[in-house]
């Protein structure tokens, strides 16, 4: 029902009755995230980040040895997979985290696979609904989120993200994200939406262009937002467009990026337009992890929120200073636990004690997350291509490639040939985000990676 209003109702409202449904989902998702246990897990997040060393090692191994023998008991998946292996369910009660290694990894193709049947627990927990990754890169995965377990990944996210920057839930804010607040070709302004409810100004990803950027501006004043999250990059160009038109945003108190690598001219050009501090982040819909940027600017791993191991192509886990693939054990969610997760990302591990004192390990640099920018016709640039592969199951990844500003190609790694009206979704789907330009689709048995190992969702070959 819900994804019928919002694909065949709302697009053709009035933008006032856009608002009022925007505000009406905006008071549901607020009840969901920030009731119940909210506040108390708010509390611990915060009295955990006074922890030794030994106190974290002591917590994470607690927590470690409740997952793994939850999942022995209520994750099929799993008891399959531990048995395999020669582990049984008394040995799980002493597990330590250096013995993490022996479990196999969980891959993206697993998660597809099996993350609505055999990965999900057999003990019911409350309020479980399922939420889709963006599907940049190829099928979406699907994580199910229990109403619990959703409020501790919203204390995480308030406490290290938001706290940590001088911001919290209360106050306006601007968000560039995926959805599609503004319809489909729409391109007359505005290309915001409010949400009343949570005192959000959602902008448009994909209207942010020369053009249209005094509309953006002038939402931030008229809702008084304090501070900007959301995508990196979309947030970077809207930047650039203000301040190459010579207009003045509001003074904010933080921007809060993430989903894409922040560069140093980024953050500079942020901290220009927007008179303040930026602070980088990086999590994912699989709430399995979460890293983010403290008073002092360094980046912390949240250890409450699960184990991250960075390996190396054998699986080994790298050297301080060493960069290395992403692999999280989550430790929230006992609805469809991920155990060795591969996440996708690469990341350099770092190396020290920052000096905010808090003693939660170092990531040097979040570095398997920049991709190219696509520029449309009317001059729109983005570079996160949101549900371009969303309800094609037959895809398992795809790769967008500009060859000049009218031609677009969309390479597809897919299990089966897809149908005609699959490609025209796809065409439809790129248009709507970029404009009148051709799309060329190609289907790949396999779409080669870099040689560094690394995996581009986006290239353009425009001369920069």
């Amino acid at each position: 029902m819900a994804s019928f209003i919002q694909d065949k109702i709302y697009p053709h409202l009035p933008v006032f009755l856009q608002n009022i449904g925007i505000s009406i989902f905006g008071y549901t998702w607020r009840k969901r995230r920030f009731g119940g246990v909210f506040k108390q897990e708010l509390n611990a997040c915060r009295i955990r980040e006074k922890y030794s060393r030994a106190e974290w090692e002591d917590y994470q191994t607690i927590e470690l040895r409740k997952l793994l023998l939850h999942a022995f008991d209520t994750v099929d998946y799993y008891k399959e997979k531990f048995s395999a292996i020669g582990i049984q369910r008394d040995a799980l009660e002493n597990y330590t985290l250096s013995e993490l290694k022996q479990f196999p990894f969980l891959t993206k193709e697993d998660l597809r696979n099996f993350g609505e049947s055999t990965l999900i627990s057999s003990s019911k927990e409350k309020g479980a609904e399922f939420y889709a990754s963006s599907g940049s890169t190829g099928t979406p995965t699907r994580i199910l989120f229990s109403t619990n377990m959703h409020q501790k990944w919203s204390a995480a996210f308030e406490a290290r993200i938001r706290n940590w920057a001088g911001v919290n839930n209360q106050m306006a804010r601007g968000m560039i994200g995926g959805r599609r607040v503004v319809p489909d070709g729409q391109a007359k302004p505005p290309f915001f939406r409010y949400n009343q409810m949570e005192n959000q100004v959602y902008f448009s990803a994909y209207h942010i262009s020369p053009n249209h950027v005094a509309n953006y501006v002038s939402a931030m004043w008229k809702y008084k937002v304090e501070y900007m999250t959301g995508y990196a990059v979309s947030n970077y160009l809207l930047a650039l467009f203000i301040q190459q038109a010579g207009l003045k945003a509001p003074p904010m108190k933080a921007v809060i990026t993430s989903s894409e690598k922040l560069t140093l001219d980024m953050r500079t050009t942020l901290e220009q337009v927007y008179a303040c501090k930026v602070y980088d982040g990086w999590s994912g819909v699989e709430a399995c992890a979460l890293v983010s940027e403290c008073e002092e600017g360094c980046l912390h791993i949240s250890e409450d929120v699960g184990i991250i191991e960075i390996v190396d192509e054998d699986g080994n886990e790298v050297m301080q200073g060493m960069s290395g693939e992403v692999v999280c054990t989550g430790l929230l969610n006992y609805a469809q636990p991920l155990i060795r997760y591969k996440i996708g990302d690469r990341m350099t591990k770092g190396v020290g004690i920052c000096s905010c004192g808090r003693e939660m390990p170092l990531i040097k640099e979040i570095d398997g997350r920049k991709e190219d920018v696509v520029i449309g016709p009317d001059g729109r640039q983005m570079v996160r291509f949101h549900g371009i592969f969303v309800g094609i199951p037959a895809i398992e990844r795809g790769q967008i490639i500009q060859h000049t500003l009218d031609r677009i190609e969309v390479k597809i790694q897919n299990r089966m040939p897809l149908s005609e009206e699959e490609k025209a979704s796809i065409e439809k789907r790129m248009k709507s985000q970029l404009g009148n330009v051709e799309v060329v689709i190609q289907e790949h048995a396999i779409i080669p990676q870099t040689s560094n190992g690394k995996f581009k969702a986006v290239i353009s070959h425009l001369k920069k």
